[in-house]
């Protein structure tokens, strides 16, 4: 049954005693904000902070710069040197300590979709590259010893008690270190765990407490990551990108990382997405960018991407748009690419490190014949769906978008003022030009015969002076 096209008018609706009615043009999803259920602290506090033990340094999780060897082998490192990031990919376990990784990209010990699954449902095996990495690795003790340090603690986290475990061979053993080599669940990690000065253990480091450098390189090493995994798994026909930041989010560890899941399906919000998009190839402008900027939800905007308030989401959302061409984000040029990072930076340093959120990424799948752009989605964890949204499949978000708005552009100024974010348009200061995502290629073809806004006889074109 295809989904039915939503109108307009029932995008963002609000009554007269203040309810405010949301309809997600995408999905469908119903979302009503109540007035006075939104009166309430957002974050996650930390009622008493405790002081640091310098013993603990680098040292406060799995993912921290001491424990590099309780982590699967990794498949690259970012590390900063004088001229720079440098990647380094393949290292050994001997060499794991001779640099400091700013940013790490290792296999997930706890795969959602699992080496497995691909090895007996498609007969998928490792590519020869990855094969030749798995024996130079093993072919060194503290390498061997390493994996098999790591598939005890994947074993006893499974549950198999000690006797099982005491059956399984070496070879047994190592087999299933297949999934750390060739596997296709990634984590992309950060180098910090608390930001740097840190004096108590709640002053965690976030994507917002990032530089706007580090989280451009934060962003392009997670983006060559996702490249990988298409290249090296040719059934894969999608790849989810995901960061879970803090437990109530669903973080395993309060460490800052992205996660990667290369997955046989192209999902059900992109199959949604398609057939509305095959109705109206515009609808990212039309029912997304342009509704928010007619409403002024707009928050900020660059020369290559825009961000704004959503509307139709379960939880607070701020969605930033790529304005390319280019509908994947490996093809994007490295300006695009820093655009969209500096606006997505600067939205998570205006939320702040305290709130609970997911960062969703889409864009489109290798298979699809359509163009569709690439947009991140910050969304904020501050409410639990209940027994009402279960049973009505109408969502109650306390924080209506307009609200969202006025949280985040006052910060917004604030963090651009002192320059802890890149420079970028805010609020008002927005162009806001219609149909400003380039994706669509009947609009660029459009604009290119008919300008929308040609220049004033005699005068300058707008925005010259």
């Amino acid at each position: 049954m295809l989904p039915q096209i939503i109108p307009e008018s029932n995008y963002l609706m609000r009554m007269a005693d203040g309810t405010i009615k949301q309809v997600n043009p995408f999905t469908g999803t119903e979302v009503w904000t109540v007035p006075g259920r939104g009166n309430r602290p957002l974050g996650v506090s930390a009622p008493n902070p405790k002081p640091l033990d310098p013993a603990q340094h680098d040292a406060h999780c799995s993912f921290c710069t001491r424990h590099y060897l309780e982590t699967p082998p990794e498949k690259a490192r970012l590390v900063k040197t004088s001229e720079g990031f440098t990647t380094l990919r393949h290292l050994h376990a001997e060499e794991l300590f001779d640099t400091v990784a700013e940013f790490r990209r290792i296999p997930n010990l706890f795969e959602i979709v699992s080496f497995d699954y691909w090895q007996k449902n498609f007969g998928y095996q490792i590519p020869d590259s990855m094969e030749a990495h798995k024996c130079s690795y093993l072919a060194s003790e503290a390498g061997r010893q390493h994996v098999l340090q790591v598939v005890e603690q994947r074993l006893k986290a499974s549950g198999l008690d000690e006797a099982a475990r005491n059956r399984l061979s070496v070879d047994e053993r190592l087999q299933l270190a297949n999934a750390f080599f060739g596997g296709g669940h990634e984590v992309i990690v950060a180098r910090r765990h608390l930001i740097d000065g840190a004096t108590h253990d709640h002053q965690l480091a976030s994507s917002g407490t990032l530089t706007p450098e580090e989280h451009y390189q934060y962003l392009r090493f997670t983006i060559d990551a996702l490249r990988d995994l298409y290249i090296n798994n040719r059934y894969v026909r999608y790849v989810a990108v995901f960061q879970n930041w803090l437990k109530p989010a669903g973080a395993s560890f309060d460490h800052l990382h992205k996660q990667l899941v290369a997955i046989d399906e192209r999902g059900v919000q992109n199959e949604m997405e398609l057939h509305r998009v095959r109705d109206n190839p515009n609808i990212y402008n039309e029912a997304a960018v342009n509704f928010a900027s007619y409403r002024n939800l707009v928050v900020a905007e660059n020369d290559h991407a825009i961000a704004y308030a959503g509307f139709g989401h379960r939880y607070p959302t701020l969605e930033i748009f790529s304005k390319s061409e280019r509908s994947q984000p490996w093809n994007h040029s490295p300006e695009e690419l820093r655009s969209m990072s500096d606006l997505v930076h600067g939205c998570h340093a205006a939320a702040g490190s305290d709130i609970p959120c997911n960062e969703e990424w889409y864009y489109k799948p290798p298979d699809v014949d359509v163009p569709m752009p690439w947009r991140i989605l910050i969304k904020w964890r501050v409410s639990t769906p209940a027994g009402f949204e279960g049973g009505t499949k109408i969502y109650v978000n306390t924080i209506d978008p307009e609200t969202l708005r006025d949280r985040v552009v006052p910060k917004l100024f604030q963090l651009k003022n002192e320059g802890r974010i890149a420079p970028m348009k805010i609020a008002f200061e927005c162009p806001c030009v219609p149909n400003c995502l380039r994706y669509n290629p009947a609009v660029r073809q459009r604009e290119s015969s008919h300008p929308e806004f040609p220049p004033l006889s005699g005068g300058p074109s707008p925005g010259e002076s």
